[in-house]
């Protein structure tokens, strides 16, 4: 099992799963020439993407989900709240799930979506499990709930929201009202939030601890880096930041130490 990023941040977010002979994209914030050439990068072949996961309507997640779609005949998921607020057109097969509701298999890959607290219809982040590994998808959200950290608990991956410094954001160049949704309880996860979730949950397991969804303005990696380490030593060999102007390369999962004879 493994998943890469192929942007991060507020201009277009993307992010594939592999396992077995499974590969799911979720979201697609960028023009389809854009995600063709990066796929390029990652030797991805777009025809070869089994669905579409889309975790809410906001551009930098749903911009080219519609075109691609179109383009490689591919079907997509997303929950009800999403499809009324999202402006795909249409496409070629669709799908609907419910945030509260069972998880489902997609190209031999179980797909859990769970609830988040988020300025969006019905937006949704997701658990992935193959093979007794499961990878964790956490941005766009401006609270941690019990529920979140239920999910996200005991994980051998976590794609983790580190969006903003709060001192950066309440003296950047964000106008109040902006400040106040990016910072408010529907926004986006500060640095300190994402640190105190890590907290929460049991990280034996981890061998991939991926920042994403950083502000190009109101945060910088190093400060996302250290506010993780400053509530959890020890993390430092296996975190990683995401960028907005290119792919992360693959993060794979192998077996846990604690499986290896």
């Amino acid at each position: 099992m493994r998943f890469a990023s192929l942007g991060s941040g507020s201009r277009g977010n993307a992010t594939l799963i592999q396992a077995g002979s499974g590969c799911l994209l979720v979201d697609c914030g960028y023009s389809v020439r854009e995600f063709e050439a990066r796929c390029a990068e990652l030797a991805v072949e777009p025809a070869a993407i089994d669905a579409i996961l889309v975790t809410h309507e906001h551009g930098d997640h749903l911009r080219g989900v519609g075109a691609l779609a179109r383009k490689y005949r591919l079907p997509v998921w997303m929950t009800p709240g999403t499809c009324r607020a999202g402006r795909c057109g249409v496409l070629p097969e669709l799908h609907l799930f419910s945030t509260h509701g069972a998880s489902f298999r997609l190209a031999g890959i179980e797909v859990t979506p769970f609830p988040v607290p988020h300025d969006a219809r019905e937006p949704a982040q997701f658990l992935f499990s193959h093979g007794g590994r499961r990878v964790g998808l956490l941005t766009d959200t401006g609270t941690i709930t019990p529920h979140v950290a239920a999910r996200l608990d005991g994980v051998d991956a976590l794609l983790l929201e580190c969006n903003h410094d709060e001192e950066m954001l309440r003296t950047g160049p964000y106008p109040p009202s902006l400040q106040a949704r990016v910072g408010g309880d529907f926004g986006h996860l500060s640095n300190r939030q994402a640190a105190e979730l890590l907290t929460r949950l049991d990280s034996a397991r981890l061998q991939h601890l991926v920042l994403g969804h950083l502000s190009e303005k109101n945060n910088h990696p190093e400060l996302a880096i250290a506010a993780v380490l400053e509530q959890r030593e020890g993390l430092e060999p296996v975190v990683s930041v995401l960028r907005q102007e290119g792919c992360s390369g693959w993060f794979s999962l192998g077996e846990h130490p604690a499986a290896t004879p």
